[in-house]
């Protein structure tokens, strides 16, 4: 689709959505059961950045950003957003995960529709808010298609779409591009950012991959190995777009660092 074609939502002004994680330890189980899922971690993502988070396998990015989103509860410490305290899930926090969370039962045009329903908007505001979102990835002409007959790249877009459609303060994307191949990923990169761009939610990005972090991040929070803490931010000033094809000597060098970071302890 072109871009004099693409329809966009209205775009979020970037005052709200500020993330303040204030010294946020994660415990499971007790006595002899008791695993340390996460350090005490203390950063804010600012409203309207787009933040990366890379880490080790099983070092605790994920369960932060489940944090976040309120489905499960600091240990100690607390987490705010917009100066509230996050107590649950909240609406205006959205999650995007690497396997969709498509209904399968429901068309792509039914899946946006579905998260679009507690918004109480009328009729056509409904119709048009749901076509626009599936028209801004790219995806008019295949609203009546079921998540079975969609690629996977296709159904990454349909849960970016109905994500986004309810205008999130908040965006927190677990691994998303994970298991697409790489061409794919590009693609959604560019897709991502032309996103975000025009709504400017403030994003938590989680990823494994050094190289992407770098493309689509304002700031990277590398974590150490299980139970993760904070051991290295990197700022980003870089122009928009970028490709790890044209990195230049400082991208370089923060990829360098980055991966020894994540290295694994010799034996």
């Amino acid at each position: 689709m072109s871009a004099a074609s693409t329809i966009h939502l209205e775009p979020q002004a970037a005052v709200r959505g500020r993330v303040a994680i204030r010294n946020v330890e994660i415990v499971f189980g007790s006595g002899k059961h008791r695993t340390q899922a996460l350090a005490p971690v203390t950063i804010d993502l600012e409203p309207g950045t787009f933040t990366a988070l890379i880490g080790p396998s099983g070092c605790g990015k994920s369960t932060l950003m489940n944090a976040i989103a309120g489905f499960v509860f600091p240990s100690q410490g607390r987490i705010s957003i917009d100066g509230i305290d996050v107590k649950g899930p909240d609406p205006e926090v959205g999650v995007i995960f690497q396997q969709y969370a498509l209904f399968p039962w429901f068309t792509a045009l039914g899946n946006v529709k579905f998260a679009l329903k507690r918004l109480g908007l009328d009729r056509e505001e409904f119709e048009r808010r749901a076509h626009e979102a599936l028209a801004e990835v790219g995806l008019a002409g295949q609203e009546m298609k079921y998540p079975g007959q969609l690629s996977g790249g296709m159904k990454q877009r349909v849960a970016i779409a109905r994500t986004f459609s309810g205008a999130p303060k908040v965006m927190l994307m677990d691994e998303p591009f994970g298991a697409l191949d790489a061409q794919t990923r590009i693609s959604m990169h560019s897709l991502l950012m032309r996103i975000w761009q025009a709504h400017r939610a403030t994003v938590l990005f989680i990823t494994h991959d050094v190289d992407e972090a770098l493309v689509l991040a304002d700031r990277v929070h590398v974590m150490s190995r299980a139970p993760g803490r904070i051991i290295k931010t990197f700022d980003i000033a870089h122009q928009r777009p970028r490709s790890a094809a044209d990195f230049d000597m400082e991208q370089m060098r923060m990829r360098g660092e980055i991966h020894r970071l994540l290295r694994p302890p010799e034996e």
